[in-house]
């Protein structure tokens, strides 16, 4: 089960109103979108996600708690074309907008396409439930990338200090044979590092998991340009909350609302990024290195 970060506080922050249109730029199992219709029953609210299952699931949560179809429309997309998804809802600006950019639950557990090295998967790391057969794969990477590119990526999307060790191993590797898996990638990365890595708090290939994800979805040049478009499609007053789970994005975000309130384009409503209590951090472990910083459009 998925649960939603900092679900109240982002509900909060947006200041929601009757009438509303509502963007949900990352539906994923519709936790924090289902919150929102359920305190304004007169949004109107715009589902996007790349994955067909959340888009599904959304509608079946939706279906069964009597949420009125005619209060929000879900497309299958990517958050950056959100523009074009609220002139095809029929609407012509957003009120609202939310992203939450952390991969979900069922991402991690049950996806079956290698997010995670805890289950022996197919090296595929995209967010399209299926991807096309030319699709761009962490596999991709893995086994055609020059060794100086692979380490660069797990450097600087992973911060992956013995970035150019682990790339060194897996181009040596993938000479005997295609790292395909998982647990093939996982353990190369394993046996790459020092003991001392492997002891370490967190499993020595989650920063290379990580980069490789960041990589093949294009995450932070889609943040970028999302929040470009989100900001051109906010209505004045309109409000942007944005929750980021590591430092790359943060900065991107961080950034983005400084540069806006130079250009006097509006104000961070977040001095400080809010971050999950310590009860939820106990309840939802995943939650604890999540950071929600809100902006208002002026």
């Amino acid at each position: 089960m998925h649960e939603p970060v900092l679900l109240q506080e982002t509900i909060d922050g947006l200041d929601l109103s009757e009438g509303d249109v509502v963007i949900d730029g990352t539906l994923g199992r519709a936790g924090h979108a289902m919150s929102a219709l359920q305190r304004k029953r007169g949004i109107f609210l715009i589902g996007i996600d790349r994955d067909e299952d959340a888009i599904e699931e959304s509608k079946r949560k939706f279906d069964e708690a009597g949420i009125n179809p005619t209060n929000w429309k879900l497309f299958l997309g990517n958050f950056r074309d959100m523009d074009k998804f609220i002139r095809e809802a029929g609407k012509d600006h957003a009120d609202k907008i939310m992203l939450d950019l952390g991969l979900s639950s069922p991402h991690l557990d049950s996806s079956g396409r290698g997010f995670s090295f805890k289950k022996n998967e197919p090296l595929l790391m995209t967010m399209e439930k299926n991807p096309e057969r030319d699709s761009f794969t962490a596999s991709d990477i893995v086994n055609t990338w020059a060794e100086e590119d692979i380490a660069n990526v797990l450097y600087a999307y992973g911060d992956e200090r013995y970035s150019r060790r682990i790339a060194k191993a897996i181009v040596e590797r993938r000479r005997e044979k295609p790292i395909d898996m998982t647990d093939d990638l996982a353990n190369i990365v394993s046996s790459s590092v020092p003991a001392i890595y492997r002891r370490g708090k967190i499993h020595p290939a989650t920063r290379t998991f990580q980069a490789l994800r960041i990589a093949v979805n294009d995450e932070l040049g889609n943040l970028k340009s999302g929040l470009e478009i989100g900001l051109k499609s906010l209505k004045t007053g309109g409000r942007m909350a944005i929750i980021s789970f590591h430092s790359l994005e943060d900065r991107i975000v961080k950034n983005f609302i400084k540069t806006a309130e130079k250009n006097g384009l509006g104000k961070s409503l977040t001095k400080k990024p809010i971050v999950p209590s310590a009860g939820e951090i106990a309840q939802n472990p995943r939650s604890r290195s999540a950071k929600l910083r809100i902006f208002i459009k002026q």
